[in-house]
């Protein structure tokens, strides 16, 4: 299987020359190419998309509003179902894009609102959410009053643009300093945006609050119970999605938004299948939900890992497990099996680790184990 970075390839360089030639006499299709494809290869996949964008400005006009008006015209003339799609003969779409984007928005701000047209247009066909951060973090109020336009665009990736394009901590971009310190201005875009028919306009704003819940979690809680109120199931969708880093961190004050109060059930203690694991092995964690109450309740049950550190200390982390509705004086078992493995994200340290359930944000007490394995 090719690397990703693949997507750039001589090939598709070879193509943007041949389109950009046709829509331009001034290009030089050769040049271009002797330009990117000699170092193409020990690049990785952001790095090819820059060389890229770098050797086509070289060629292109220095004036942005005519390089607009030709980025614009290699694009395919498919505006809505070829964002996934490679470019082909008929234009550029999909990871061809980047490059053209990365113009706009690294030589385009003194066309801004030519540039930022351009980058609707190009979105169309992929995504402008890296190229536009350039013009909001340029001039936010001058960028946000053109993407309110944008909320009522009939085209979805135009409306996503609106809200991916102004995530404050979107992966693989450049964060936006501005709005992670005050959301406020692009809350009305996504306020409008929330009830969008396109679950994939819908989807982008739960990540955007999701990334405005890690700097300001009580507003995401407070915007959370403001939309709830009339929500249909999209919406609470939206929302639940949008809110999972708090529910998963356990904040009561979010749980309570989607009806999940403080727990009441018999003490609860967690089981363990073994005392003593190794790597590889599984773990099975049980624990018996019984209720106290004459009414039904919603209940989060997820399990906390505590694990070891390389200075001893424990540091927990949250494990998805179940939820459900616990009848009024019902028991019911919970019931889950972690396997211990290698991942790239965490490094395993032998000794003694903690399990604990938490239900509806509250920790029960933990139950210790120790885990064996090369402290590499």
């Amino acid at each position: 299987m090719e690397p990703f970075k693949s997507v750039y390839s001589p090939g598709l360089v070879s193509l943007i020359g041949r389109l950009m030639s046709r829509h331009w006499a001034g290009f030089n299709a050769g040049a271009f190419e002797n330009a990117v494809l000699p170092g193409l290869e020990a690049l990785e996949l952001k790095a090819r998309a820059q060389l890229i964008a770098d050797a086509l400005h070289a060629q292109l006009p220095g004036d942005a509003e005519e390089r607009n008006r030709i980025l614009t015209a290699v694009l395919h003339p498919d505006p809505l179902d070829h964002a996934a799609a490679p470019s082909d003969e008929d234009g550029i779409c999909g990871w061809g894009i980047l490059p053209l984007t990365m113009i706009v928005g690294q030589y385009g701000l003194d066309a801004f609102d030519s540039s930022m047209a351009a980058l609707a247009e190009m979105t169309k066909r992929f995504s402008s959410e890296f190229g536009i951060r350039h013009f909001l973090l340029a001039d936010q109020g001058r960028a946000l009053a053109i993407m309110s336009r944008w909320v009522d665009d009939p085209n979805r990736h135009v409306r996503r643009l609106v809200s991916e394009g102004t995530r404050p901590r979107l992966p693989w971009a450049m964060q936006l300093p501005a709005l992670r310190a005050d959301p406020a201005p692009a809350l009305p875009l996504l306020s409008r945006l929330r009830d969008d028919p396109e679950e994939y306009v819908r989807r982008s704003v739960a990540n955007h609050l999701n990334d405005i819940a890690k700097d300001h979690p009580a507003l995401v809680t407070c915007i959370a119970r403001d939309w709830m109120d009339g929500a249909d199931q999209p919406r609470r969708a939206l929302l639940r999605h949008a809110c999972r880093g708090l529910i998963k961190a356990g904040d009561a004050d979010t749980l309570a938004v989607f009806g999940r109060m403080p727990p009441r059930l018999a003490p609860v203690v967690p089981r363990l299948s073994a005392d003593r694991v190794g790597m590889g092995d599984d773990l099975t964690i049980a624990a018996d939900l019984s209720s106290t109450t004459t009414e039904p309740q919603e209940l989060t049950v997820d399990y906390v890992l505590h694990f070891r550190k390389a200075n001893g200390q424990l540091s927990p982390k949250v494990f998805k497990g179940t939820v459900l509705t616990l009848e009024a004086g019902e028991s019911r078992e919970f019931r889950r099996t972690h396997r211990f493995r290698e991942v790239t994200t965490r490094r395993h340290y032998p000794g003694q680790h903690a399990v604990a359930l938490r239900v509806n944000g509250r920790d029960s007490d933990r139950v210790a184990f120790h885990l064996d394995c090369a402290a590499s």
